[in-house]
């Protein structure tokens, strides 16, 4: 079997074929934030290393939590939380009291 050497930054069909999953799987679960990858514009870019910490992780979350150390001195961070939440049609304040 020919060994294929992979860029560092995957497009949704590279990394669809990578975790042999389909494309609609990978870009519902990165929707949800399972899966650690960012869409730009109209296309989906997801960073390997990112991809193989995940795998390697018993929760996707702790990858995510790992990698916002490297987001802490980011000036577009507001911009981009505020982004995520219009994109998913949710409120950024939780408007439901908890008793």
């Amino acid at each position: 079997m020919e060994q294929v050497t992979l860029p560092e930054v995957l497009t949704l069909e590279e990394t669809s074929a990578y975790l042999r999953l389909p494309t609609q799987t990978v870009v519902h679960q990165a929707m949800l934030g399972n899966i650690p990858g960012r869409k730009i514009q109209d296309d989906w870019r997801f960073l390997k290393v990112a991809i193989d910490d995940w795998l390697r992780s018993k929760s996707g979350r702790a990858v995510l939590l790992q990698q916002v150390g490297t987001l802490a001195d980011d000036d577009t961070l507001a911009q981009l939380r505020t982004a995520i939440y219009h994109s998913r049609q949710r409120s950024e304040v939780d408007t439901e009291s908890v008793d």
